[in-house]
């Protein structure tokens, strides 16, 4: 049992019960999590996208990215709630265990909101909720600050659909993080054709300082290129069981022809 998880007043530390609210991202990661983001983490923790959309290699740290941001966002808004979905519970877990950690990195002791199997709540009212793929599950969240869904190319549509919903009171913020996984499903439409209200970020292996050159190129080897694209240069590639690629059939559309028979 992944266990619930409190934050008890007398566990916080004195002085950021005052300075909490006006801190910055970057600077909450490096002084109170002993955290050091690389120059794309920067970028992506302080873009304040209100829809953002992270494309990017393996072992990146988009995990650990997320972690920060749900951290924060509790840390510094009062009563907010902050969704993590993923395509498993397990995923979720992983995610909220890594802010619990963040937190008692703080010298707080965690405990669950008493309510959900995945859970973080701070005294401050804020909650940080794991959920499971079950998309039946879902509902019942209302006034979300901040969704995050990681591994968002395997996650199904209709999950995707039912986790918006849950913004449409509060305006929340949404972030889809994930490699890619072929040219489908939302994760590709966002990115491909989700229009100017996201914000998007691409990061390859070869711009993550912590991925060495060597093994690239190993894995470049074993892999062959259409599968390394995808798995560490952030590159949407058909999975070959179509007769035509998404490209082609792309191209061949053509808005100005009037169709043969009425929609």
């Amino acid at each position: 049992m992944w266990g619930h998880f409190y934050l008890d007043d007398d566990d916080l530390p004195e002085p950021e019960k005052q300075a909490g609210e006006s801190q910055d991202i970057v600077e909450f990661a490096r002084r109170q999590l002993g955290f050091e983001p690389d120059e794309k983490q920067i970028e992506v923790l302080r873009s304040r996208a209100r829809r953002g959309i992270l494309n990017c290699t393996r072992q990146w740290g988009k995990s650990t990215t997320a972690a920060v941001m749900a951290a924060h966002r509790a840390w510094t808004e009062e009563g907010s709630v902050v969704l993590v979905a993923s395509p498993s519970a397990r995923q979720s877990a992983e995610l909220v265990e890594k802010a619990r950690e963040m937190f008692l990195t703080m010298g707080i002791a965690a405990h669950g909101d008493g309510h959900n199997d995945i859970s973080l709540q701070l005294p401050n009212g804020a909650r940080i909720v794991g959920l499971p793929e079950n998309a039946s599950k879902f509902r019942g969240f209302s006034a979300v600050s901040l969704m995050l869904i990681d591994e968002a190319a395997q996650v199904a549509d209709k999950t995707y659909k039912s986790l918006r919903a849950m913004l449409a009171v509060s305006a929340g913020d949404l972030w889809l993080m994930s490699t890619p996984y072929g040219k489908r499903g939302f994760f590709y439409e966002c990115w491909a054709n989700g229009g100017d209200e996201w914000t998007r970020f691409s990061v390859k292996a070869t711009e993550c300082p912590r991925i060495g050159a060597d093994f690239l190129e190993e894995e470049r080897r074993e892999m062959g290129a259409a599968w390394f694209g995808q798995e560490y240069m952030a590159e949407f590639i058909d999975n070959g069981e179509a007769v035509f690629g998404r490209d082609v059939i792309e191209r061949a559309l053509d808005d100005d022809v009037e169709p043969l028979w009425p929609a």
